[in-house]
């Protein structure tokens, strides 16, 4: 048992380096909100998981990533926005997810929670967040001249359509790791609070990611702290920890980067 909440913690303190890090990204992107529109697309399949008695993770994954290739797929073709795109995609799966999930479900699935978890969940869980923090460092550069200007990037060899789809893989990766512990309703809202948090104080490009980073491990681990001996629900004390590192950090504002 206590190893198993050892697991947990470790996993949901390595998702949070990863969630802070493309919430930066995401943040520059105009991506935020569609964050939390996004990981909505993950409900049918938690919904027919918790049917069928199989992984709930593995199914929001699995819809979640058929969702992501759908978006890049629709925007490539139609030039439609992504926000937009997303949007269309939120509603349908929403509707889909609510009917199918079963009630005495719905809660967990919405919020989150500290279920167990085995040492293969932890294992794959954690190179699951490597990989995504090993692609934003390694990208950074790439993904900022792209957002620059998409017309340089490709003149320097950059195939910004790829590194397109790679990013919506890396940021709904990100989504399912954070599921276990925030639901669907409340995952997004770690990529929209560090990244707002970290704009605020940061100067430079390094900085936002490192203080987007921190804020979405202090979040966590407060959260959990406080989750753990006050027996509150995780989701919302995450949520709420990090709405008052985000009040705080007003007080310390620097230049906007």
């Amino acid at each position: 048992m206590i190893q198993a909440e050892f697991y947990n913690i470790i996993l949901a303190l390595f998702m949070a380096v990863a969630s802070g890090l493309v919430s930066a990204f995401a943040l520059m992107r105009k991506m935020t909100l569609a964050s939390d529109v996004m990981s909505h697309i993950a409900l049918p399949g938690l919904g027919l998981a918790l049917l069928y008695g199989f992984n709930p993770i593995l199914g929001g994954a699995t819809t979640l990533i058929l969702g992501v290739l759908l978006i890049w797929k629709i925007e490539a073709v139609s030039g439609i926005n992504t926000d937009a795109v997303i949007g269309v995609i939120f509603a349908v799966s929403l509707a889909i997810g609510t009917l199918i999930t079963p009630q005495e479900d719905i809660i967990e699935a919405l919020f989150g929670g500290m279920s167990t978890i085995s040492l293969w969940e932890f294992i794959i869980g954690v190179i699951a967040s490597c990989l995504v923090i090993a692609f934003i460092l390694k990208k950074r550069r790439a993904l900022t001249l792209a957002l620059v200007s998409k017309d340089l990037a490709k003149t320097t060899g950059i195939n910004t359509e790829r590194l397109n789809l790679y990013f919506l893989l890396i940021f709904a990766i990100t989504i399912v790791l954070g599921l276990r512990y925030l639901g669907v309703l409340l995952m997004g809202s770690l990529i929209i609070i560090p990244p707002a948090i970290a704009r605020n104080l940061a100067e430079d490009l390094n900085g936002m990611l490192l203080l987007s980073a921190l804020a979405a491990v202090a979040a966590m681990a407060i959260g959990l702290f406080l989750a753990a001996n006050y027996s509150l629900a995780l989701g919302p004390v995450v949520i709420g920890v990090a709405g008052v590192i985000f009040l705080a950090a007003l007080f310390f504002q620097k230049n906007n980067i």
